[in-house]
């Protein structure tokens, strides 16, 4: 079955493999999101995941309690790394090859990101999994994941959420929200829509790189988004 987009950067966040837990990872929603992604790869997309730490660890809510910013963020890139490792072994676990490149050198535990590598270890069918954020202080994973798809010339973002697009206001506590259905970088912007950082969405604008909002929470979600199916919010150029 065909796919809208050959070659995109799956956005996750640490949240997405909690599962019904407070914190760490539920080893079921992991496994559902691995064979998501594994199905998706398979349908010939080359994919790569950039994945948050919020589970264990973020650096602004770290920032707040007292730890210097920079130092916070460093933690916070740490959880990334121990999310992709998981997810790496997943993926691998559902047949599928995975190898997780990250952005803070730590060669003895993965293996450092490189545009070069990621983009031979999409050749061979790989999915690749991108940690570490951009490998500096005051930038989100949300930025990071446009960052990578500029460098690795994706054809979208996917940014899977808890909910089924970008709305008005947050759904879960407005029941007057309503979705959008399409949107432009600018009026993201504009309207200071919260589903991602200004910074990830100017990048994205400057790059004209569209970001495909949609829900994880059901099994065949990251298919059925490559595929035009299911309810999502596009932002485009």
């Amino acid at each position: 079955m065909s796919v809208l987009w050959k070659r995109v950067v799956v956005k996750l966040s640490g949240e997405a493999l909690m599962g019904g837990q407070t914190h760490g990872l539920d080893a079921e929603t992991v496994a559902r999101i691995a064979n998501d992604l594994a199905t998706a790869a398979n349908l010939g997309c080359e994919i790569s995941v950039v994945v948050g730490g919020g589970n264990f660890f973020r650096g602004l809510q770290g920032a707040n309690k007292g730890i210097e910013r920079a130092r916070a963020d460093s933690i916070g890139m740490l959880a990334t790394i121990m999310n992709a490792l998981a997810l790496e072994q997943a993926i691998e676990g559902q047949g599928h090859s995975a190898r997780c490149l990250s952005a803070v050198p730590m060669p003895s535990i993965c293996q450092p990101y490189s545009r070069q590598a990621a983009l031979n270890h999409l050749a061979k069918g790989r999915i690749a999994i991108l940690a570490g954020g951009t490998g500096n202080p005051f930038f989100t994973t949300d930025t990071g994941a446009v960052l990578r798809a500029a460098e690795l010339s994706a054809d979208a973002v996917m940014k899977a959420t808890q909910v089924d697009g970008v709305y008005t206001a947050d759904p879960k506590k407005d029941p007057t929200a309503t979705r959008y259905e399409r949107l432009t970088h600018g009026e993201a912007i504009a309207r200071d829509l919260a589903v991602m950082d200004t910074a990830a969405f100017a990048l994205a604008r400057e790059n004209r790189i569209p970001i495909i909002v949609f829900s994880i929470q059901e099994p065949g979600a990251i298919k059925e988004a490559l595929q035009g199916h299911g309810r999502s919010t596009i932002v485009e150029p």
